[in-house]
Parts: C-alpha cells; structure tokens; sequence
C-alpha cells in the first residue's frame, strides 16, 4: 500500500508512531496558507518550526527516508497527491475546529488513518460510565489515573519502510493549479528569521529530572528555573508525550508533573467534545465590555500594573509566558479591564511559541468565568498580592521591565504607592484594584 505520512504537530523521528507502519511510503509536511496568511512575516513560531522541520528532514534521511515539503492550500495539494496513486494518508488527530474540517475534508479524496499521539488519551478514552464527557476536572484526572495505569505507552515501534520516489529537493509551492521549487528557506514563504532561543527537548527533559521534586512547590514562581519547559516541544510533537511520562513516572515529584501533562489532555478533550467553546461561552455570563484603548495599553505593557506588564513584555519578547504571570494577566484583562476573553485569547494566540488552541481557549475561559469551572464569577486575582507571593524580591518584574529597576522592591506590589507617585518611564496603574474587582464580580454575578 502507498501511504502519505502526514507530520503535523509531530516533528520527530524517535518514538513516532507515524513511522511504525510497513510498505512505501511517502512522508510530507505542508507550510499551510490557510493558517499562515493569518501570520505575520516576523512570527517566531516559523523560526522554531522551520528548525525542527528541517532536522526531521535530516533525521529521516539518516533512517532511509526522506521528507517533502509542501506550501499552499490543503486541499488543492492533496487533490494532486490523489492522481499519484496513493492509498492512505495517515496523520495525528488534532482537535481544533479548523483542523477538524481539514482533516474531514481530505478525507474524501483518500482513506484517512488517524493516531493518537499528540495527547495522552484519545477523546473517547477517559469517559463517564453513562459515556458522556467529565466536565469537572477532578472527576476526569481520576478516571484518567485509572486509564493511565493500564495504558502503552511503550517505545513506538519501526516499520520496514521503503521511500516512494519523488524530488525531495526545496519546497514545492502551490499556486493557480501548478507547482513551483523553491529554496529551503524560510524567507522562499514569505517569513523572516528570528532569533529565538531553541533548546532540545531531550536537555530540558534532563534537567526537569533534575528539579522535579521541587516542582509542586517552586512551579508557581517565574523568577525560578522550575518548569520543565516542554510546552513548546509538546504543541508541534518535536518530543513525545509517552516518552515524557516514561522518562519521569516513579521519579520523586513526577505525580504534580503529571497532573499538568493530564490537564493539557482536559481541555483539549473539553474542545473536541464541545467545539462551540472555542468562540463561545460555555456558560451563559457577563462577556466584557469592548474597549480598544484599554487593549492596547494592555498589549503595549503599559497597564501600570507591574506583574502584568512584566508578563506582557516577557511574551512580547520571548514568545513565552510563565503559567502563573498567565493566569495573572488574564485574571487582569477579564475581570480588572472588563474585556472579552476572546480578545486576550487571540492576543497570546498571535505572540505564544506553545500556543495551543484548546489550552488558550480554556484557559482564558477560567479566568474570564464563562468556562466549565463551577463558581468561577467571584474569582479575581489581586495582581499585587500574586506579584508579593511569587515574586517577592522582584526579580521577574525588574528583568522585564528596566524603568523599574531602581525602585525599592516593595513598591512594585504596592498599589497605593504606584498610583500616587510619578515614575520615569512607566505609568501609574490604569484602574484600582478594589474598585475593579468589585464591579466585575456584581457583572458577572447579573450576567448568570
């Protein structure tokens, strides 16, 4: 059988279930028009996946094999792939609505093999008794211990595969019904190089060993080295997550590790299930007020709010975001600002290296109240009381914003102090804490 291996969110040769079947075969990625004429030419996500997608390429000739790189629509792509006889294509599933329908839709033209690879657990794996979805994570992350326990999550075996022949050489650009080689080259689509920091996977997985007995009680602070940083490597599969839980079970801390590799799967199963959610509001609830000027303060770090901009500037520079400034920071947009959660969802979506649709749809539902948690309306973080938690000597905040490098540590969690004192170069915060926090819990609390 002639089958087209489909990598997608998978970029890697070792422990990649994509490449367990036997028979000729012909391995593919392609660069997507659909998703990247929404980007733009400086996106850093490019950069790391031009990276991984050229050293899957060189992983694959050292097996034998090799891989064809593809730019333009989907489907007019696998419309020429149809007339050379294929049989298959098999691909990891994906979860997102736009995936969904792409997949659906070639479908059509060919048998469609999907895997489970990108998540722990297919979306039908971890279910109530009824067969109905757990909406209550609690629930869910028992029941998923359960399944856990007896799942495979051995080493995905090789197939004996045998590479179809084709011109392997550049990218083969799609456009008005012909195809077109271009360089290999990230510049040939239309996108420019940035400069990121890339570090393998496989040394990040060795020093989260290192660290994972302080995980529980260090992850929380983004002035520490504490996180395993893996989100990235798990959003586009260039490490596996079954080698990740392999690697860490029975290690000291590895059960906290764990818990957050199986909320990941929470809300990706929450989206496939409930597709709606990714637009809408689970619940019926206050949605935000639009305001444009208070967004852009927001997206410019220009808040006042010390943690908040600090969080703003490290995703603005960086491409990431600690999970608790995160938190911090959507807590801030939805419930201090009043804005539409949507709005700060598309904001990470634009600028996060990890991002990833079900867990930034999900997540910014919790804090804006309108997700899946069952009294969420009253909760609104005390931005200055987190950055006093878990930043207390400020070293994140100062790091990320230089213009308050010189002020005495103490201030940078005050409030008061903030708004009545002028500082050279950042601003006095845009709204007051109670004040806010106050009027968003009686809107919230009508808008149920």
């Amino acid at each position: 059988m002639k089958r087209i291996l489909w990598f997608r969110r998978d970029l890697r040769v070792e422990d990649n279930p994509l490449l367990s079947f036997d028979g000729e075969v012909l391995p593919i990625f392609i660069f997507d028009t659909a998703i990247l004429s929404k980007l733009k030419p400086n996106d850093k996500r490019l950069t790391f996946i031009f990276r991984y997608v050229a050293k899957l390429k060189t992983d694959l000739m050292a097996c034998g094999l090799n891989l064809k790189l593809f730019y333009g629509d989907v489907q007019e792509i696998f419309e020429h792939l149809v007339t050379l006889g294929f049989e298959e294509v098999v691909a990891c599933s994906d979860y997102d609505s736009y995936a969904k329908e792409r997949d659906k839709r070639v479908s059509h033209k060919l048998h469609f093999r999907y895997l489970q690879d990108t998540y722990l657990f297919s979306h039908d794996e971890v279910m109530k008794s009824d067969g109905t979805p757990y909406l209550v994570f609690t629930p869910f992350y028992k029941k998923a211990l359960e399944v856990l326990a007896h799942k495979n999550v051995a080493h995905a075996k090789r197939g004996a595969q045998v590479l179809i022949p084709s011109d392997y050489e550049g990218i083969f650009v799609h456009a008005k019904g012909a195809f077109q080689k271009v360089p290999f080259a990230l510049e040939s689509i239309g996108f420019e190089a940035q400069n990121i920091s890339i570090t393998p996977p496989l040394t990040k997985l060795e020093a989260l060993k290192k660290k994972l007995s302080r995980y529980q009680e260090e992850r929380d602070y983004p002035a520490l080295d504490a996180t395993s940083d893996l989100s990235v490597d798990l959003r586009f599969g260039t490490i596996g997550v079954r080698q990740i839980v392999r690697e860490v079970a029975g290690l000291e801390g590895s059960e906290a590790f764990v818990r957050q590799l199986i909320f990941r799967d929470f809300y990706a199963y929450l989206l496939f299930h409930m597709p709606r959610i990714e637009r809408e509001n689970f619940k019926h609830a206050f949605n935000g007020i639009a305001d444009q000027a208070k967004f852009e303060l927001f997206c410019n770090a220009k808040t006042g709010v010390p943690i908040v901009d600090a969080g703003v500037c490290e995703l603005l520079e960086t491409g990431n975001m600690h999970n608790r400034v995160r938190m911090v920071c959507a807590s801030f947009f939805t419930k201090d600002l009043l804005l539409p959660w949507q709005w700060g969802e598309a904001f990470f979506a634009e600028h996060l290296l990890d991002f990833d649709k079900a867990s930034n749809v999900l997540s910014w539902q919790w804090s804006a109240g309108t997700g899946v948690d069952p009294q969420p309306y009253f909760r609104v973080f005390n931005p200055y009381l987190q950055s006093k938690k878990f930043d207390s000597e400020g070293r994140y905040i100062k790091k990320y914003l230089p213009a308050l490098a010189h002020l005495p540590t103490k201030y940078l969690h005050d409030e008061a102090y903030l708004s009545a004192h002028a500082i050279e170069g950042y601003p006095k915060p845009i709204v007051h804490h109670k004040d806010a926090a106050k009027k968003a819990v009686e809107l919230f609390r009508g808008g149920l």
